[in-house]
């Protein structure tokens, strides 16, 4: 008697089984590139050739999620590693979609989160934001306007805006600055609001590099700022800054010093601390921090 069961056409299969890893290849290079949106692949998978992708392979191609994090949300959701997502139940489907939407919800909040580089005079704030701005093209650098005259070697759009007491004045009525104070009772600073606020929609990294006031008028305006405070390595290496860059008269380098002490006292209002014993090494400290 012949067999009712017809025959494999095992040439096809082998195609279809290619079209399948050739899409499931696709769809986790576009998830990397940012090309599409995992909960839009988790959705489609159930009518898609990618749907028998594995849970945990889908989880492990998204940026930042490696095979710990994924086995540990799967943990969470009670969902096998070896399930295929285009074999996933409805009420599975929309636990892990609620999920990662809230992952990247938090995601994109941090890129575009405002950090805050403060610390007392001559720590070394400058230096380790110009180090910064030249080996971390991603992260801007907001420059600030001040009153003061500028330092030897110091470049006005570059260092900072040097401006008149009537034009910085024109600017605070404007409400051009994000904060601005009177720094050391001599000279005002202020970060122009603009420039920060076009970066941060722009999906950029945002470092400020200013005093204690306005690390704290920052604070106030914008809560999420994660701040962080250059601390010298010792009161003696403070000092020993201040008065070898020959930038100030004695006079103002004991109204700077008695100031720092102030300073150094509000570490504790600080989210994270960085010890400026070598500027390399502490800018790629405070990058890391902001990564």
């Amino acid at each position: 008697m012949a067999s009712s069961v017809p025959p494999v056409d095992r040439a096809e299969a082998a195609r279809q089984s290619v079209a399948a890893r050739q899409a499931r290849a696709a769809v986790k290079k576009q998830i990397a590139a940012g090309q599409v949106s995992p909960v839009y692949v988790l959705r489609r998978a159930a009518e898609s050739e990618y749907g028998r992708m594995r849970v945990s392979e889908f989880l492990t191609s998204i940026p930042g999620l490696g095979p710990r994090r994924a086995e540990t949300i799967l943990d969470e959701l009670a969902i096998s590693p070896r399930k295929r997502i285009g074999g996933l139940g409805r009420r599975q489907v929309e636990a892990l979609s609620r999920y990662l939407a809230r992952g990247v919800t938090r995601q994109q909040r941090q890129r575009n989160r405002l950090f805050v580089l403060a610390g007392p005079t001559a720590v070394g704030k400058g230096t380790v934001a110009t180090y910064i701005h030249n080996h971390e093209p991603e992260i801007m650098i907001s420059i600030s306007a001040t009153t003061r005259l500028p330092r030897v070697g110091e470049v006005d759009g570059v260092n900072y805006y040097f401006v008149s007491d009537e034009q910085f004045d024109q600017m605070v009525e404007d409400g051009e600055f994000l904060e601005w104070a009177t720094v050391h009772n001599a000279f005002r600073y202020g970060t122009p609001r603009k420039p920060v606020e076009d970066a941060l929609a722009a999906g950029r990294k945002v470092l400020l590099e200013i005093d204690l006031q306005g690390a704290r008028e920052v604070k106030r305006k914008m809560p999420d700022a994660y701040r962080i405070f250059l601390m010298p390595p010792s009161w003696d290496e403070l000092v020993r800054r201040l008065t070898g860059r020959g930038t100030e008269g004695p006079q103002e380098q004991a109204r700077r010093l008695k100031t720092a002490k102030v300073e150094l006292a509000s570490i504790a209002e600080f989210d994270a601390v960085v010890v400026n014993d070598d500027v390399a090494r502490a800018a790629r400290e405070v990058a890391s921090l902001m990564r």
